[in-house]
This record gives structure tokens, C-alpha cells and sequence, in this order.
């Protein structure tokens, strides 16, 4: 009796966990054809899939019925194809609740939805643009994938294009007659060279300057403070420098102004002075600005050379076997202060370039004095080994044609 009690006990169980299991609308959908198959398929590699989830926590209805009419009915909550402008706060339902969001991920951000209202895409969708961006249009459909997942359309590597979906669409974006070149321009710039050349994923890319759920276009004022968030040091000194109070009154974000926003291309020594200046576009070059400017330019330019003689030196005595490994570290010392002197541009200060500049030169100065020094003892002791040499040649031949001397009177008397 008890033994048939546990066999009846262990088959409920299984019978339990079987249909708790059951998704009749995979079960359904996987059996069909072309795009309604599609769905099916894909739920497999969906984090939610891999989380316990099932259609029905999103679409409604009943997954443990095998008939259609019970699964899908109104009745039991089915509510098929979900409007556009209905999915983020169906998404919301779970993503801005903590007891459950912190069951699955505890570190898991729960003011996604808040933040997606106070964008212009949220907005929109809020006012009933159903061609606005909502949840499913950058994290997929029924392929959810998580952020880290290299497959994932949100991915570092990813998210460019995943924005490029919409925002390279011409027609797309003629009815907010937005323009359409921002990821062309993009792969033009340093951030896209480190993200997508070097695969940098801490490298800017869209929402590392427009934000994510909180996607909204910086509002010129801003752009600096943007781009301050990796530029720190740029940002300190450009908020003391004579451009910031003109800029700001212009209403003209000044990064943008020399360094483009997209198109960010890599800085050089060029943007100064020349016809690459981008100086020149504010300034004359005979005007105070024009001449601090080229004074910038013509000094880190100085520092430059410096460096360069010094290496070349120090190259040359390493090549050669010298040791000029104290001058070779000493060098970096040069190098940062080089560095400095291009950040420093930003001040829009000469003095501020020269502190650096002066402090590299002295140290350029001193590192290639001492590979002059350095060949030169090498030189010497070139000249020595080569004095020794003949030396010990001429040694050598004298020894020899004395032995000769001894030995021919030797051999004449025995004869």
C-alpha cells in the first residue's frame, strides 16, 4: 500500500513538472512555416527563455492548453501582436519591479522605464508615434540577449549599427528631418578606430554621449560637460580659458567647434597652426589670437624635435651596444611633459604651453647630451681596440721574424 502510494506520489510529480514545462505556443509555432515559425525558434536563445519565461508572460493567454481557442483566449488574457507604442510599458511590468527583477539579476537597474520617458523616444511613442524607438527596437524581439552577449544588437561592438537601424534610414528619419550621416561620420573618428579596430569596449560610442533609456540629443550647453566625462583634464581647462565664456555666449559648444561631435578625428599638433588650422577659423593669423596660437604650435613643435634628436641619439649608442638605459627612462620624462603641453592647448594660453615645453627641453637636452657622450666613448674605445689591435699585430710580427733570425744560424751550422 505505501509502495503504491509513492509510485501514484512520484507519477502526480512528474506529471506536475511536465506541465508546468508544456508551451503549447512553441510547441505550435515550431511546427509551422516561414515567419511563424520564427518567433519559436528564436525564443530559444532569448534570455528570458533561459531565465523560466514563456510567451504567455508576455503575450497572454493559456500555454498549457493544446487548443488553440483556450490558448489564445481573450478570455485568459491573450493579447496576440502587441501595438508599438503599448511595449515599453508591457516591458516595464517586470523591468520596473525590484522583488522580481533582483530574483533574477540583483544588479539590475529598475528605472529603465522612467528613464525611457524623459527621452525623445519615449516622448514620442507617449504621444503616439508608433515609428519611434521603443524596447524591442535595440534589444531584438523574441532574441532578448543580454548586454555582455557579443550577439546582442546592444553590445559595445554592436550598438552603433543597432542606432545606424534607424538613424542612417533616410526615409526613416525625413518625417523628424533629422540628418542621417552620424554613423558614417562615426567610423571616421578615434572612438570607432579604438572600439571597432582595437576593440576597446570602454571606447565612446552612441550612448556613451546621448545616453541609453534616457536617450536624448545634448543640448549645445552640454556638449563640453559630454564630452568632460572621459576628457576631464581638457574639460578643467577648457572651463578657464578665454573660449568658454565667448562660446557660451554664442550658444556654441566649444569641443564640437575644433573637434567636430561624430566625426572626431585624431588630434595633431596641425589643428594649431597651418592649413589644417582650425584656429584660422576664428582668428586672423596677424590678430592676438592667430599669433598665440602659432606661439603654441611653433613651441610644442620645438619640444617635438627635441625628442626626436634625443632618440635618435640614444637609438643609435643603443644600437651599438652603449648603455644609455638610465637616459632611454629618463626620456619618458620628456615625453609626458610633450603630452602635457598638448593638453594645455586647451587653456588657449601660451604660458601654460610653455611651463611643459621648458621642462621637456631640459630634459631633451640632458638625454641626448648623453648619447653624444655615449658614441663618443664609443668611439674611443673604437679607436682604442683598433690601437690595440695593430699592437698586438706588429707584437706578434716582430716575435716572429725574431724566432726566424734565431732559428737561421741554427739551421746553417747544421748543415
Amino acid at each position: 500500500m505505501k509502495l503504491s502510494l509513492r509510485i501514484c506520489w512520484c507519477l502526480s510529480l512528474f506529471a506536475g513538472l511536465a506541465g508546468a514545462a508544456k508551451d503549447s505556443c512553441v510547441e505550435c509555432h515550431s511546427s509551422l512555416d516561414g515567419n511563424l515559425q520564427k518567433p519559436a525558434t528564436l525564443f530559444s536563445d532569448s534570455i528570458h527563455r533561459q531565465r523560466g519565461f514563456h510567451c504567455t508572460d508576455c503575450h497572454g493567454g493559456d500555454r498549457t492548453a493544446d487548443d488553440p481557442e483556450a490558448s489564445m483566449s481573450r478570455a485568459r488574457g491573450f493579447i496576440g501582436k502587441i501595438p508599438r507604442t503599448a511595449v515599453p510599458k508591457l516591458c516595464a511590468r517586470c523591468h520596473s519591479d525590484a522583488a522580481l527583477m533582483h530574483k533574477y539579476n540583483p544588479k539590475q537597474r529598475i528605472d529603465q522605464y522612467a528613464q525611457y520617458l524623459t527621452s525623445v523616444h519615449g516622448k514620442r511613442i507617449a504621444a503616439g508615434d508608433a515609428a519611434a524607438a521603443n524596447c524591442v527596437d535595440c534589444h531584438s524581439v523574441h532574441d532578448i540577449r543580454e548586454v555582455r552577449n557579443p550577439l546582442s544588437p546592444v553590445h559595445p561592438l554592436r550598438l552603433p549599427q543597432t542606432c545606424a537601424h534607424c538613424h542612417a534610414d533616410k526615409t526613416h528619419m525625413a518625417k523628424y528631418q533629422i540628418p542621417t550621416s552620424q554613423f558614417d561620420e562615426y567610423r571616421k573618428s578615434v572612438h570607432w578606430n579604438a572600439l571597432e579596430q582595437r576593440g576597446d569596449l570602454s571606447a565612446p560610442s552612441c550612448a556613451s554621449c546621448h545616453g541609453n533609456h534616457g536617450a536624448t540629443p545634448p543640448g549645445v550647453n552640454s556638449v563640453a560637460a559630454v564630452c568632460g566625462t572621459c576628457h576631464v583634464l581638457m574639460e578643467n581647462l577648457y572651463s578657464k580659458s578665454p573660449h568658454q565664456p565667448v562660446f557660451q555666449s554664442m550658444g556654441v559648444a566649444g569641443c564640437v567647434v575644433c573637434h567636430s561631435n561624430h566625426a572626431v578625428l585624431p588630434a595633431s599638433d596641425k589643428l594649431l597652426a597651418g592649413d589644417k588650422s582650425v584656429c584660422t577659423q576664428c582668428h586672423e593669423p596677424a590678430s592676438a589670437g592667430g599669433a598665440a596660437a602659432a606661439d603654441m604650435a611653433k613651441s610644442i613643435e620645438r619640444l617635438a624635435g627635441a625628442l626626436r634628436r634625443s632618440d635618435e641619439a640614444l637609438q643609435r649608442a643603443a644600437s651599438l651596444g652603449l648603455e644609455v638605459s638610465e637616459a632611454q627612462l629618463q626620456q619618458q620624462e620628456g615625453r609626458e611633459a610633450l603630452v602635457k603641453a598638448r593638453v594645455a592647448v586647451h587653456a588657449f594660453d601660451p604660458a601654460a604651453v610653455n611651463e611643459p615645453v621648458s621642462q621637456g627641453l631640459k630634459v631633451a637636452e640632458a638625454t641626448y647630451r648623453s648619447g653624444v657622450d655615449a658614441l663618443a666613448e664609443g668611439n674611443r674605445r673604437r679607436v682604442g681596440l683598433g690601437i690595440s689591435l695593430i699592437t698586438i699585430v706588429i707584437t706578434m710580427a716582430g716575435l716572429w721574424l725574431a724566432i726566424r733570425r734565431i732559428e737561421r744560424p741554427s739551421r746553417q751550422g747544421g748543415l
